[in-house]
């Protein structure tokens, strides 16, 4: 439904959209989504337009799952655990291509475990509030400008874990069965890598310039303030509508900071200098058959955090137009199955790095499938 949910809490994983929504469902869920993620971009060189490459394939799978409720029939207590991958990207150019010298490779990866507790105040307000432990990791791999004799250019990555907390709450509103409200922050989560291992390949009469070492980073992942409504004009139709700040303005830099320095390994400062970004996002469930049967569909508008200037082929954002249709079926009572599929279009952009001194064209398309089971005890 185009990522909406901050107002209607559909089943456990209102843990994510809205944690007041927890003491709102009609009891105890289990919740389970795969999605399968296959994102390719195309890098064209400009002015001359006479150089052009995608991104290798890569298929990256994210996975939710959710479960909680009121802790017992009627009661204002709700308690659940979620454990979700809310951010992830990566793209892989090859070892030898146009910008190799700025990035070969890249894959950042998170996964955030909630646990989750939720108080219905009266039949109108809820609240909630989840505590946030995010693990993940990050491989990043650029090539050298150093050759061997037998003219292999040199290469650096890096690999670690990262790991990091925040916080989620929200409150949750039923104006009546026909509206609801909800407003939610989710708080930034910084991942923090506190040593991971920095490898070098030279040649031989450069290895003292490039010792295989231990590095330090952190990205902060971003606020994101949600406020939603949730309108049901007929008794088989909910529309939905959210919409989010996301404060990206926290991550200026990405900085890779070693414990071992030569006169040619040096800390890298990486300028990002995101801004904060207001999306919007709309949706609808309409009932084919009461209660067994339903019809999804929904969109959004993701405007870009990346000024122009500091846009790195290692994540060559643009304005993102994004489509999403889906069902759900209810072969008995308590079991809903769910499928999903979403299109993501970013806007064709004509881009500079100029850090690197590197520029071109980058328009990236990305399809996600998914299915999901949730089951009420």
């Amino acid at each position: 439904m185009g990522g909406t949910g901050t107002a209607v809490p559909w089943d456990a994983s209102t843990i994510f959209y809205n944690p007041g929504g927890l003491s709102m469902l009609d009891g105890i869920q289990v919740y389970g989504g795969v999605q399968l993620i296959d994102a390719r971009a195309e890098y064209t060189e400009l002015p001359t337009g006479n150089y052009s490459i995608y991104s290798q394939p890569q298929t990256f799978t994210t996975f939710n799952v959710y479960a909680g409720g009121p802790i017992k029939k009627g009661s204002k207590w709700g308690v659940g655990i979620g454990v979700y991958t809310p951010f992830g990207s990566g793209f892989n150019w090859g070892d030898d291509w146009a910008g190799k010298y700025v990035i070969q490779k890249i894959n950042l990866q998170s996964v955030f475990v909630q646990p989750t507790g939720s108080y219905r105040i009266n039949d109108m307000f809820s609240v909630g509030v989840g505590l946030i432990y995010g693990f993940g990791s990050v491989d990043f791999r650029q090539a050298i400008p150093v050759q061997d004799q037998a003219g292999n250019i040199g290469e650096g990555e890096l690999k670690g874990n990262a790991n990091g907390f925040g916080f989620n709450v929200g409150l949750h509103v039923k104006l009546s069965d026909k509206v609801q409200l909800g407003l939610t922050y989710r708080s930034e989560v910084k991942m923090k890598v506190k040593s991971g291992n920095a490898d070098f390949t030279v040649p031989m009469s450069l290895e003292n310039m490039f010792p295989n070492t231990n590095f330090s980073t952190s990205v902060p992942l971003p606020q994101v303030i949600s406020a939603g409504v949730g309108f049901k004009p007929i008794d088989r139709l909910m529309l939905q509508a959210d919409l989010e700040f996301v404060g990206w303005h926290s991550f200026d830099s990405l900085d890779f900071n070693y414990s071992t320095h030569t006169s040619e390994l040096q800390d890298t400062h990486l300028p990002r200098q995101y801004k904060n970004a207001l999306a919007i996002r709309v949706g609808g469930n309409y009932e084919l058959i009461k209660n067994t049967l339903a019809v999804m569909a929904g969109a959004a508008y993701d405007p870009t955090p990346v000024p122009d200037g500091v846009v790195p082929p290692d994540l060559p954002d643009a304005n993102r137009l994004v489509l999403s249709c889906g069902l759900s079926y209810n072969p008995i009572r308590k079991l809903t199955i769910m499928a999903a599929f979403e299109y993501t279009q970013f806007a064709k952009r004509n881009a500079s790095y100029d850090y690197a001194g590197f520029n071109g064209q980058y328009q990236t398309k990305a399809a996600t499938p998914g299915i999901g089971v949730s089951y009420t005890f």
